[in-house]
C-alpha cells in the first residue's frame, strides 16, 4: 500500500514515514500543500496522511481541492487543533478521519488500516472515461472490454491525461511531469507529439468516438466526444 504523508514538520514526517515503512507501507513524504496536491493528483496512492497546518496552500485547501475533483482517496487529517469546530471543519471538507497531535503512532496505524479496509482506494487506482478504463494498480488499460497494450511511457502519458480529463494539458506540463524535464527543449515537442500520435492510434483507432483531442497551439485534452 502506498501512502503519501503531507507534513511540513520534518521530525513528524520522518517518524511517520519510518513507522509506516516498518509496518510494510510504501510511505512518501511531501513537505508542502502545493507539492502534496500535485503528487496525489498525478501519482497513484492508496491513502493520504494530511497535516492541516501547512505553509502556503493549507491542508484544508488541499483537501477541498481533491474532493472538488472527485478524488475519493482516504484522507487521515493530522492537526494540533482539538476543538469540536476544527474537527467539524476538517470532516466537512472531506476528511475521513481526524487525529490530534501529539498522537500515539499505534493509533495512527490503526486508523489508517481502518480507512484502507473501506475499499475506497480502488476509485483512485481506476481511471475511467466513457468506455476506457486504466487501472494504475495492475498497470492495465482496456476500452470497450478490449485490452490495450501500452509501453511504459504511453501508460504514464495516458494516466496523466486521464487524471486531468476535461482540462487542456500543455506540452510544457507533459515535459515537466511525465518526461521530468526541468527546462523544456524544443526537440522534446516532437517527441511528445509522436507519443500522442501513437497513443491516439491505440486508444481511438477502431472506435466511433475519439477520446484524445488536440487543442491547436495549446496542448491536448481527453474528453468524451460530443455526438
Amino acid at each position: 500500500m502506498r501512502v503519501l504523508i503531507v507534513e511540513d514538520d520534518a521530525k513528524v514526517a520522518a517518524a511517520v514515514k519510518a513507522g509506516l515503512a516498518a509496518e510494510g507501507y510504501d510511505a512518501v513524504v511531501s513537505r508542502s500543500g502545493e507539492d502534496g496536491y500535485f503528487r496525489v493528483t498525478t501519482e497513484p496512492f492508496d491513502a493520504l496522511v494530511l497535516d492541516l497546518g501547512l505553509p502556503g496552500r493549507s491542508g484544508l485547501e488541499v483537501l477541498s481541492g481533491l474532493r472538488g475533483r472527485g478524488l475519493a482517496i482516504p484522507v487521515l487529517v493530522l492537526t494540533a487543533r482539538d476543538s469540536v469546530d476544527d474537527r467539524v471543519v476538517g470532516l466537512d471538507a472531506g476528511a475521513d478521519d481526524y487525529l490530534v497531535k501529539p498522537f500515539a503512532f499505534a493509533e495512527l496505524v490503526a486508523r489508517l488500516r481502518a480507512l484502507l479496509r473501506r475499499g475506497r482506494p480502488d476509485e483512485t487506482h481506476r481511471l475511467r472515461l466513457a468506455d476506457l478504463e486504466l487501472d494504475a494498480a495492475t498497470r492495465t488499460v482496456d476500452r470497450g472490454g478490449q485490452a490495450i497494450e501500452l509501453t511504459a511511457r504511453e501508460f504514464q502519458l495516458l494516466e496523466y491525461l486521464l487524471r486531468h480529463q476535461g482540462q487542456v494539458v500543455s506540452r510544457e506540463m507533459l515535459a515537466r511531469d511525465v518526461w521530468k524535464e526541468v527546462a523544456r527543449a524544443t526537440p522534446l515537442d516532437n517527441v511528445i507529439d509522436v507519443h500522442i500520435t501513437r497513443l491516439r492510434k491505440k486508444v481511438d483507432l477502431g472506435f466511433s468516438a475519439r477520446l484524445i483531442h488536440t487543442v491547436r497551439g495549446v496542448g491536448f485534452l481527453v474528453k468524451e466526444e460530443e455526438t
